[in-house]
């Protein structure tokens, strides 16, 4: 299949800028759906083999890191919505240099971004646990648990700037192909290290990396075989200003949106924990439930922003 500009379209890629609205819509979001709901899977796995083969302790010290981790990863990941909407814009124009520039340029972002948390998650994880009032019989674990995840923030943002960029050109199945080996192999991982070598929350971190560069790598792999725009050479592997400013700008105030609500998550959170680690256990299993809720209205918002920006990339402003 080709684009009005005469560019062959991979099998998996959606044309958001003709046809009718509703079915594309709704076959685009799904995949969306179920890739944020194995994302959460993966914090959730973790604490359901945690809590069911180390005890209580050893899942409040992972349940208490997430809305922690929550802001430091959403400023990021709203930088790659924003690349999102503007390589989106740029592959329906036809203007195929912009939209190289555009792969390329989220590629290094996703680098530099992931190698910052790794560092700050790394330097200033148990300070900031001890300001959120972890409970001290966890907070030595939820440290570590915390300090292993963000080893892996460079292949989980890989992940997500990838997808994104596929997102942009009408993929959201090929992503979801890959997330869904990296979960079973999560799963597999988790009993292995923290069941059968009884290696506790860092058994759980351990396979949480694992399984994000399998996804990350995996995709980004995929992409570069079949996708034109992620070919790069060496002379193209460097990021754009023009484009960073750009997806700063429309990526800035989803980042602070979603940051704003993470923020009050860590302000709940540092009230649980003063009501001591098997409350933290217990507000940590129900909070999961709530996020796989949620999950399907953000899927949808996402589809939207890609579908908008392939339109007005376009022209079809009526779409």
């Amino acid at each position: 299949m080709q684009t009005e500009n005469g560019q062959k379209k991979n099998k998996y890629e959606i044309d958001m800028t003709n046809g009718t609205l509703m079915d594309k819509l709704i076959s685009f979001s799904l995949p969306l759906m179920l890739s944020g709901i194995l994302q959460l899977m993966f914090n959730a796995v973790d604490i359901i083999v945690v809590g069911r083969f180390t005890g209580s302790s050893a899942l409040a010290a992972v349940g208490s890191t997430t809305a922690l981790i929550n802001v430091f990863t959403n400023l990021f990941i709203g930088i790659s919505l924003g690349a999102n909407v503007l390589a989106a814009r740029f592959y329906a124009a036809g203007r195929e240099k912009e939209m190289s520039e555009t792969v390329h340029t989220a590629i290094a972002l996703a680098l530099v971004s992931g190698l910052i948390m790794a560092v700050v998650g790394v330097v200033f994880a148990k300070g900031a646990l001890i300001l959120m009032d972890t409970p001290a019989d966890v907070i030595g674990q939820s440290a570590l648990y915390m300090r292993i995840y963000f080893v892996g923030m460079p292949f989980f943002m890989l992940y997500n700037y990838g997808a994104a960029i596929l997102r942009a050109v009408g993929d959201s199945k090929t992503p979801l192909y890959f997330l869904i080996v990296a979960s079973i192999l999560n799963i597999a991982l988790d009993l292995l290290f923290v069941k059968t070598f009884n290696m506790g929350v860092a058994g759980a971190g351990i396979a949480t990396i694992i399984s994000q560069l399998l996804a990350g790598i995996g995709s980004l792999a995929f992409a570069f075989i079949k996708n034109p725009y992620f070919k790069i050479g060496r002379d193209q592997m460097k990021a754009e200003k023009m484009i960073i400013a750009q997806c700063v700008r429309m990526g800035i105030p989803l980042a602070f949106q979603t940051s704003l609500i993470a923020i009050s998550c860590v302000a709940l959170q540092s009230v649980v924990n003063t009501f001591g680690s098997v409350v933290v256990a217990a507000f940590t299993a129900t909070s999961r439930i709530e996020q796989l809720v949620q999950q399907p209205y953000n899927s949808l918002g996402m589809a939207v922003s890609t579908f908008t920006g392939q339109n007005i990339g376009a022209g079809k402003l009526d779409r």
